[in-house]
């Protein structure tokens, strides 16, 4: 079985080549490494624990881990992969002073994935949120090294995906040591594709245990200055946006704009760095659309020079790796993006820490649990799935007009989902208790 998955990568990775040479800026930061060739890792025999993030969002939740793997194993390094460029540059700015080296995760080749343990000869492996590498797995197993999924996650999406090779799957899942799981619906998903259950532990989402999001950083008062956010007109974040999530965003906040007798401003968050510029573009030419109900409107972008206009632009395009976090406490109203698709959304914690009144399309699989306890405890609106896209628009429209004449239903949103996060608390002291006692073991056995 894997001889077959190695061949069918090889050829997929050698169709990829072109790929790689057009989008340099994205991929060649990371590519030599990919391949498995790393610094020298200066190895002084302590036992090293791997922490494998894949971009910004596993970043950002390991943060609370990262701390108490710290505290809890003072004996060991840690050293912290990422699998995009993006969730490189962060991991390297969060935990500059708090891993031994952060690096790209190597391609799922057999020769890079060796190379990759050789250099770091990991006691323990620990895979952010599901992410299966079947060779990488296989050949951390052979080490000797200790494999551990944490903050587990299988959407239905994946889970069909995955069920189509299930006796493959089932295989590399024999490799895992413990697949430590958000919650119940993720782990039965799990040990139906063949991990044992008793190496199964629902320990719940790590990203609930994130510090107070409603805090105010110097970053945040850093855009209240330059943008001159101000309560008389209420900023509407779109976060995390796929195509063509702008575009609908905008034809409703125009609408709110003609019609509401709030005057409100908004600022696009695109999910992809390489979208940036296009996005800025369409935001231009919108205002000569014939959907577009409100053309007045000026725009901005985060990443030009500060500018006097700034603090009058209607539409601010968030352009900065890293920043979304920052700026939340500045909102009355956020739409998480990546749910007006059939793409599963994307995370609606760290604006319902924020305690902030949060908007979502009807596809949420992604965070499925999540946005169940936010729904059943009146912390956030979901809009209806529709019949036809053009009336995505529409519904976005209902929801933000009617948050934006209602402060009153703002503030009960907001101070709900304040709630839901803090009775979901504790996944990190869950997963470091798992943890200890997995390491124990190894300890003891020597290796």
């Amino acid at each position: 079985m894997y001889l077959i998955y190695s061949i069918l990568l090889a050829i997929g990775f050698a169709l990829m080549i072109p790929a790689f040479l057009i989008r340099r800026e994205k991929y060649a930061a990371g590519f030599s490494q990919r391949l498995g060739s790393y610094p020298e890792f200066d190895r002084d025999g302590r036992k090293v624990i791997w922490l494998h993030c894949v971009s910004v969002g596993e970043t950002n939740a390991a943060r609370p881990l990262v701390d108490e793997l710290a505290k809890e194993f003072p004996d060991h390094r840690l050293v912290i992969s990422t699998t995009t460029k993006t969730g490189q540059d962060l991991a390297h700015e969060v935990f500059r002073d708090k891993a031994d080296h952060v690096f790209y995760f190597p391609f799922d080749l057999r020769f890079a994935v060796r190379r990759a343990l050789a250099n770091f000869d990991p006691t323990i492996v620990l895979l952010m949120e599901t992410e299966i590498w079947p060779r990488f797995i296989r050949e951390a197993k052979l080490s000797g090294a200790r494999v551990v999924i944490i903050n587990g996650r299988l959407s239905e999406r994946s889970f069909s995906r995955y069920a189509r090779i299930r006796p493959f799957i089932s295989r590399v899942l024999q490799d895992i040591d413990l697949a430590l799981m958000q919650g119940t619906n993720d782990a039965n998903r799990l040990i139906s594709l063949g991990m044992a259950a008793a190496k199964t532990v629902v320990t719940g989402n790590l990203k609930f245990d994130q510090a107070d999001g409603s805090a105010e950083t110097e970053l945040t008062k850093e855009f209240r200055r330059r943008f001159d956010i101000t309560p008389e007109r209420p900023l509407i974040i779109a976060a995390s946006t796929h195509e063509p999530e702008e575009r609908w965003i905008l034809e409703a906040w125009c609408s709110a704009m003609k019609n509401s007798t709030v005057r409100s401003r908004l600022m696009i968050v695109p999910r992809h760095p390489e979208r940036f510029d296009a996005v800025f573009e369409s935001i231009k030419r919108f205002r000569e659309d014939p959907e577009c109900d409100w053309r007045e409107y000026t725009s901005a972008r985060r990443s030009n020079a500060d500018a006097a206009a700034d603090r009058i632009a209607d539409v601010i395009l968030l352009d900065t790796i890293g920043e979304l976090r920052d700026v939340y406490p500045l909102a009355e109203i956020v739409f998480v993006g990546g749910s007006l698709i059939p793409h599963g959304g994307q995370s609606v914690i760290e604006p319902a820490q924020a305690g902030k009144a949060i908007v979502t399309g009807p596809h949420t699989g992604n965070f499925r649990a999540a946005v169940d306890a936010l729904l059943e405890n009146s912390a956030i609106r979901q809009t209806r799935v529709v019949s036809q896209a053009f009336q995505n628009p529409e519904r976005l429209y209902e929801e933000i007009v009617d948050l934006l004449e209602h402060p009153e239903k703002r503030r009960e949103l907001g101070n709900n989902a304040l709630a839901v996060v803090e009775a979901s608390r504790g996944a990190t002291d869950k997963t470091i208790k798992e943890l200890r006692t997995l390491i124990a073991e190894n300890l003891e056995s020597g290796n």
